[in-house]
């Protein structure tokens, strides 16, 4: 097959990226919180897992009050994460080794310790005060009392999203945290402010930044001045303001002038990335068409709602046949133009194994593979999560003091002023709460699992005693080689990164089942997301009988494994690849449309 589809393709279609949450990763100094210094001495097992990129979770400067995306200083590093210095050094050795590091940046909001918003607090005349969203009580309202905010928009973590301010008599937007009051991207000194110190990362050698609810930072702001209410649900007391601060009237005005002002001239080395909660389809295509000059890809939250009701604490069963809709939907939609992250965990969303697969000790490995190949397979970039690689599962504490993030907490404080069920809400945190992704990564079966010497900030997963990175490195048939095996596909088999794609079987509630296509080179993708065995109508099954077997989680598919890698030898580990087998040598009882509990393959045909 010819490569030249491929040689015009951005670097990016073909990588994948990991994303690291600092403070549960890897702690080197024992004080029970990761740092620099520990993702640095950590580098070797993301070289070897064989990623591009890594985006790194917000290490500024910050009260911690959201977990550092709360930023109160935008050049510099937080003391518990290292010095400036530190983060040279790691940037340095990760550039040494070929990958790529982008850096998470918050510039909706600030932390309220951050020097602007305490000079912009400091009165209604300062010159800083419009570089935030500040706004009187309704009229003929008192300030503080119940309904007088400006409008009745909800934060994200409960309660009103304005905050009123005492010492000057008005309230202060904050979509999330009230310690997170919003920049107002009206005005263009904040703006030019944000582009300055953007180039300053840049300059200092950062390979792009994923940019977190940056869809957020234009508001439907009316002439006067005034935003609009939401509308309010039945039974609910505060209004949905989500239709008038997402992909806001000037959001493509602003990313463009982003794009303008800071990464054009710098080459084609960089990667933007834009989460953007309740993005459509359509909205991708436009941030991410080259051609208008935004971010490379989207990070977009569709699929991660489908077992959600009315919270995300309320939690529903997952249809396949709504994933299925949903990632088709996405992968005909960006087909011609734009581009897609692909993820199913991050540092805000449960541990997926525990999620759509089954953590039971009998199918935890076999679910996490299946999910990981059905995800890798698609049209995008994909994410890996740390942890995710080693099939980490949700915390499951036994106790609601467990529990650190704020969201969580403030779901806990609302709900028993509602009368909540103590059991429920232990429940509900257990399958959803953002502390599931935020125990630390466990590395080996060893005291706190190898990530400290100390006391962790938050408990340690107790099965890390059976899930580690070092019981997985020494094993050819764990996760972790699993996932290095797909990301080298990816690397190696250019159907995979830009194929076309066909969604097969797509009122099967249990068959996972596509095709990839470019050129006259076919993949045919199919996965189980059941315990059971199952059995999937192909049209054309009986054609896939002599293609060649690419990857599988079942042992007689994948064939004779490499022999354990030299896992102290430097470089990533590229040529311990088992080689591709032809289906017919495999056992007579694997059939294409035939799969035991949560199976995954992928042939090949051309």
């Amino acid at each position: 097959m010819s490569d030249e589809p491929t040689a015009s393709a951005p670097w990016w279609t073909s990588a994948v990226v990991y994303q690291v949450y600092p403070r549960s990763f890897a702690d080197s100094n024992g004080d029970g919180i990761g740092d620099l210094r520990g993702l640095q001495g950590r580098l070797d097992h993301l070289e070897r897992l064989g990623v591009d990129v890594i985006w790194l979770s917000p290490v500024y400067p910050s009260p911690q009050d959201d977990a550092g995306y709360d930023i109160s200083d935008y050049r510099g590093i937080d003391p518990v994460f290292g010095t400036l210095a530190d983060f040279d050094a790691l940037l340095a050795d990760v550039h040494a080794r070929g990958m790529k590091l982008v850096m998470d940046l918050v510039v909706n909001h600030t932390s309220d310790e951050h020097p602007w918003f305490v000079e912009s607090r400091s009165s209604r005349d300062n010159p800083k005060r419009d570089w935030y969203w500040w706004r009187d009580a309704r009229p003929h309202l008192e300030p503080g009392t119940p309904g007088a905010e400006p409008t009745n928009w909800e934060s994200a973590f409960s309660g009103p999203a304005w905050h009123l301010d005492p010492a000057t008599g008005q309230y202060f937007l904050h979509l999330f945290s009230r310690k997170q009051p919003d920049l107002n991207w009206e005005n263009p000194q904040v703006r030019e402010a944000i582009y300055a110190m953007m180039r300053w990362w840049l300059d200092r050698g950062v390979d792009g930044f994923r940019m977190d609810v940056i869809n957020m930072i234009s508001k439907a702001v009316a002439l006067d001045g005034s935003l609009p209410d939401g509308s309010v649900r039945a039974g609910g007391r505060f209004g949905d303001g989500h239709p008038h601060y997402a992909n806001g009237p000037r959001i493509h005005e602003f990313l463009h002038e982003m794009h303008r002002e800071v990464f054009a001239g710098r080459g084609d080395r960089l990667l933007t990335v834009g989460e953007m909660p309740g993005a459509t389809v359509d909205d991708a295509v436009a941030y991410t068409d080259p051609a208008r000059g935004e971010v490379d890809m989207v990070f977009q939250f569709e699929h991660v709602g489908l077992d959600q009701g009315a919270t995300k604490f309320d939690v529903r069963p997952l249809r396949l046949t709504d994933l299925k809709a949903s990632f088709g939907r996405w992968q005909a939609g960006l087909a011609e133009t734009g581009w897609n992250s692909l993820y199913w965990d991050n540092h805000d969303q449960p541990r997926i194994v525990s999620r759509f697969g089954d953590d039971s000790d009998a199918h935890r490995e076999l679910s996490a593979t299946m999910l990981a190949t059905v995800l890798h397979l698609h049209r995008g970039t994909p994410y890996v999560y740390q942890g995710e690689e080693l099939g980490m599962t949700n915390a499951h504490f036994e106790r609601i003091d467990s529990y650190r993030d704020i969201e969580s907490l403030n779901y806990v404080a609302q709900a028993r002023a509602d009368g909540a069920d103590e059991g429920a809400l232990l429940a509900a945190l257990r399958a959803m709460s953002r502390d599931n992704a935020r125990t630390p990564v466990q590395w080996d079966a060893g005291p706190h699992a190898g990530f400290t010497t100390g006391t962790p900030w938050i408990d340690v997963n107790p099965n890390h005693d059976r899930i580690n990175a070092a019981a997985q490195v020494a094993d050819p048939a764990s996760v972790y080689h699993h996932y290095r095996r797909l990301i080298e596909l990816r690397h190696t088999v250019p159907a995979v990164a830009l194929g076309d794609f066909t969604m097969l079987a797509p009122t099967d509630e249990a068959v996972y089942a596509f095709t990839r296509r470019l050129g006259d080179v076919e993949l045919l993708v199919l996965g189980n997301f059941t315990g059971e065995n199952q059995t999937v109508d192909l049209s054309d099954a009986r054609s896939w009988d002599s293609a060649e077997r690419l990857i599988g989680n079942y042992p007689d598919f994948v064939g004779p494994r490499a022999a354990v890698p030299d896992m102290s030898a430097p470089g990533p580990i590229t040529t311990q690849l088992p080689p591709a087998e032809s289906a017919h040598n495999a056992a007579a009882s694997i059939e294409p449309g035939r799969l035991r509990p949560w199976e995954s393959r992928v042939y090949r045909r051309a």
